[in-house]
């Protein structure tokens, strides 16, 4: 009968270098999910007339209106001015915050059973 050799000690310094790599993720997830509240993004609807920054917690920042966009019988352009750029200033900041998520993972997103 043969002796088996050395199985157990070689798959254990694989689960080990393994953790290690998740826990580097883990923490690099962290870092980037930090900087990614930081990131801002400004948009525009109506050549102008509003703008609005938002950040990368999908907070809005602020709404600046053109008084040319008020006009009290038509609200419902205003609206959809507003709701026009909100989008466009939350689309710019996921592109970004995908961006940098992709960086740290490597493009493969999160995995099941992983806080991230």
């Amino acid at each position: 009968m043969k002796k088996f050799k050395g199985g157990m000690g070689k798959g254990m310094g694989n689960m080990g270098k393994l953790m290690k790599q998740a826990q580097k993720m883990q923490a690099d997830m962290a870092k980037a999910q930090e900087e990614i509240a930081e990131i801002e993004a400004e948009a525009s609807a109506g050549g102008g007339l509003v703008k609005v920054r938002v950040n990368g917690a999908m907070e809005v920042l602020s709404i600046a209106i053109d008084s040319e966009a008020v006009d009290p019988e038509d609200i419902e352009t205003l609206e959809d001015l507003v709701i026009v750029a909100v989008n466009s200033a939350l689309s710019q900041v996921k592109e970004k915050s995908d961006a940098k998520m992709s960086a740290v993972t490597g493009g493969m997103g999160g995995l099941p059973g992983m806080p991230f």
